[in-house]
């Protein structure tokens, strides 16, 4: 159940599993020469007891002790030649992770990623011991945001260790369900970390169910003409651009521990479990794939609408104001033939004794007529200027 790693495969310094044979072959430890030195005993603190998530010593599928610190978990491993130490932790503080780098020989590279966190999901194998990294999961409904946690394993020949970084995933749940299942947890390390992959895993399931309802939401919203949609689209992309990041390098690592299987003499039954995991993963990456894909186009398709609908307002303004310029030609055309009339009125209703045609008998008609022949010369002009 191995994979390629680009890691020298080398340790680092004088630690407690050089020269054991594959984590994969379950091969029970070796006791330790009475000559080699033991590392001095640490006492816990504060800061070990409060990263410490739960440590405990198993034998055959059975707990057989649950340490209190870090020191003890060491000395009761040594006391336990065929056990294996599933040790975990949440935050660690530097001095931790160094006492377990020092404790079961961890690669100086492994440790910097696990002090750093913020790594892409992977897996590298350094001599006997496997570094995975993995991207966790879950969905929170009211601000539609998926949470990451980052999860850091090491799995040796006879010890796991989990560092968390984040509140995702709850490993108490995957340690009870392998000490419910000591047939399962009998097969060593290497069924821990399926345990854990698999409830990994398991926790993108309600997150590609709550996406998948946020963007059924998400269409009848954009066909309903909702202005907020578009901000919800795009921070729903960036969300899918992340998880994506977070599922896809599965695949290939699942792959990679299969390629294994061979020759690190996977246990049969472990095998089918880590397929069933594989094909999850691959369900899942092509779900996000296929997210991507719907919010790209969903978010082709508002654009579409916003501009369709744009164009009929624009459409709609331009009507208004050609409708509000005939109707200002109808106003101006009859102010026109109105002003006709009042300008010769007024003019001749100026009282001056010597005015032309002011004692003219043919005066009044004169005027009366001079209206109408202006009134309706105007009416003609605008009427046949489709003012009118």
């Amino acid at each position: 159940m191995g994979a390629k790693g680009n890691g020298s495969g080398k340790g680092n310094g004088g630690g407690r599993n050089g020269g054991r044979r594959s984590v994969w072959r379950r091969a029970p430890a070796a006791p330790q020469p009475a000559a080699e030195p033991t590392p001095a005993p640490r006492s816990p603190d504060s800061a070990e007891t409060a990263s410490i998530v739960q440590a405990a010593l198993y034998r055959d599928g059975v707990r057989v002790s649950a340490p209190a610190g870090l020191s003890e978990t060491y000395r009761e491993l040594r006391e336990q030649p065929a056990g294996m130490a599933w040790i975990g932790l949440a935050r660690p503080t530097e001095a931790e992770l160094l006492s377990l780098a020092a404790e079961f020989d961890l690669h100086p590279l492994a440790v910097e990623d696990a002090m750093e966190a913020h790594q892409r999901p992977k897996l590298e194998r350094y001599g006997d011991t496997l570094f995975v990294v993995l991207r966790a999961a879950r969905y929170l409904d009211a601000p539609e945001e998926v949470d990451f946690g980052e999860l850091h394993v090491f799995v040796g020949p006879d010890f796991v260790i989990t560092v968390r970084h984040g509140a995702a995933p709850d490993l108490s749940a995957v340690r009870r369900r392998m000490e419910d299942s000591p047939e399962l947890l009998r097969l060593g390390p290497e069924a821990v970390l399926y345990a854990i992959l698999d409830a990994v895993v398991d926790g993108y399931a309600p997150v590609v169910s709550g996406v998948q309802n946020d963007i059924d939401e998400i269409e009848t919203e954009v066909f309903r003409g909702d202005p907020e949609v578009s901000r919800r689209i795009y921070e729903l992309s960036r969300e899918m651009v992340e998880f994506q990041r977070a599922t896809r390098p599965l695949v290939g690592m699942l792959h990679g521990l299969m390629a294994g299987f061979a020759k690190y003499e996977t246990d049969e039954e472990l095998q089918r479990y880590l397929r069933d995991v594989a094909d999850h993963v691959t369900h899942t990456s092509e779900r996000v794939d296929g997210f991507r894909q719907a919010l790209t186009e969903i978010l082709t398709v508002n654009a579409t609408l916003v501009t369709q609908q744009q164009n009929a307002e624009m459409r709609a303004l331009a009507q208004a104001g050609f409708e509000q310029n005939e109707e200002v030609k109808k106003i101006s055309s009859w102010a026109a033939i109105l002003f006709a009339p009042t300008l010769v009125g007024t003019i001749y209703g100026m009282n001056f004794s010597h005015m032309p045609e002011l004692h003219w008998a043919f005066g009044y008609p004169f005027a009366i007529g001079l209206m109408g022949v202006v009134c309706v010369s105007l009416y003609l002009i605008f009427k046949r200027r489709g003012w009118l």
